[in-house]
């Protein structure tokens, strides 16, 4: 597995074009998850097979919305538990982490690739 940062144009389309789908979806969980004051930090792990990193939101199979991609959604404590985000980087992590209103914090798990990926939701 390669960890690369730089995403290539076919890889983002590939992204962006189950985004633009689920935007609105994962933009509320963003919302509720704040609200509620469970994740000040919310991410929302992608991937196209199982994994084991927060809990299912949607499943590409179980949607009418043709996605490629499974979605969860997580927060900061559990990546630092799993040691997904080093308890030495949280600063760092904190300090890149974009404005949850204005973008979706993604976990891309792919066998190519496997980084934070921010995508600005569409405006309305």
């Amino acid at each position: 597995m390669q960890n690369d940062p730089e995403l290539d144009g076919k890889y983002l389309g590939k992204i962006t074009n189950d985004f633009v789908k689920i935007s609105n979806t994962l933009k509320e969980a963003a919302y509720l998850l704040r609200a509620r004051k469970i994740a000040e930090y919310p991410i929302f792990p992608i991937s196209q097979d199982k994994i084991e990193v927060g809990q299912l939101l949607v499943a590409k199979d179980e949607t009418d919305l043709e996605l490629e991609w499974n979605y969860h959604f997580s927060y900061l404590d559990e990546f630092i538990q799993r040691q997904l985000v080093d308890e030495e980087k949280i600063d760092e992590f904190k300090a890149a982490y974009k404005d949850p209103d204005e973008f979706c914090c993604l976990f891309v798990v792919d066998k190519d690739f496997v980084n934070f990926v921010y995508i600005p939701y569409p405006e309305d």
